[in-house]
């Protein structure tokens, strides 16, 4: 069985040149691909790199990606950013005129956000390609992790769901033994309904298209034979090598219908509870199926 999830977590580090980072990657259910990351400031020109490798790994799933610097402090160099601390001051004038109070100290002014940058400057464009590549080769490899946990946590999830097709198809075998759906019952059926009809004096081809309609109605073996079908496509999806998930969401609505129909149409009571008892065995497959990429 080759079902992946498409929930998981995963987290890569690397070190290079004095600076050390950390990836975060966590994944969870989504109706397409998503990618939403968080990098530091200066970082977002490697972000669609990340998103080209990302695609080619994965088919569906919200992923968010984190990602956190860090500089060793003796290599680390720093720079005013002199318009963020022009507004800074010019913010705290227009506040000491509404208000009675003491102008700001450097020190306070220095910790504001933004107006402290760290450095590149120095660092020559090469460094700072090599730096982006460490980057994204450590993404790759929090990447290469988080298929694996969700290629485990599939696993897991394709045993879960064998099961549940188990019990849709052996309550559809009880579904076709039962009283309910054999051919005398359907028969004696039509037959005292279509008793009701002659005695009530309507036309003979009235009478033939209710006996058409009624054996339509009463015979729920073509639903049966449906979701028999609907039993061995899951199966072959368990099976697949690609991401099943879009066509199990199909599949489930099917088994959802033809559970529906089954319900709609069994005049025995035992038949009613087999096909209400499908029902919840088809929305336990459906819940199950959310997960599935």
């Amino acid at each position: 069985m080759t079902v992946s999830s498409m929930t998981g977590f995963a987290r890569s580090e690397g070190a290079s040149a004095g600076r050390r980072w950390v990836w975060e990657l966590k994944s969870v259910n989504g109706r397409g691909l998503e990618f939403r990351f968080r990098t530091p400031a200066g970082m977002d020109s490697i972000e669609p790199e990340l998103r080209r490798s990302a695609a080619e790994t994965f088919s569906r799933g919200s992923i968010n990606a984190s990602l956190s610097v860090e500089s060793d402090a003796s290599a680390t160099t720093f720079k005013v950013n002199w318009e963020a601390l022009g507004a800074a001051v010019r913010a705290v004038e227009q506040i000491r005129q509404r208000i009675d109070c003491e102008k700001p100290r450097a020190e306070g002014l220095l910790a504001l956000k933004g107006v402290i940058e760290q450095d590149d400057a120095s660092q020559s464009e090469e460094a700072r390609a090599d730096f982006a590549a460490a980057v994204a080769k450590t993404f790759r490899d929090a990447l290469s992790e988080l298929k694996s946990a969700r290629d485990g946590e599939g696993a897991a999830l394709a045993r879960i769901i064998a099961v549940q097709i188990d019990e849709i198809e052996r309550l559809a075998a009880t579904a076709r033994s039962s009283d309910g759906a054999g051919l005398d019952a359907i028969r004696s059926r039509i037959s005292s309904q279509l008793q009701e009809f002659l005695a009530a004096d309507i036309p003979a081809d009235r009478v033939a298209q209710e006996a058409a309609l009624l054996a339509i109605k009463a015979d729920v073996r073509e639903e049966l034979d449906r979701i028999a079908a609907h039993v061995a496509a899951a199966r072959a999806l368990l099976a697949a090598a690609e991401p099943v998930g879009r066509r199990f969401d199909f599949l489930a609505q099917e088994f959802n219908r033809e559970a529906n129909t089954l319900c709609s149409k069994a005049q025995h009571m035992d038949l009613k509870r087999i096909g209400l008892d499908l029902k919840s065995a088809v929305d336990r497959l459906r819940e199950q199926i959310q997960n599935v990429e």
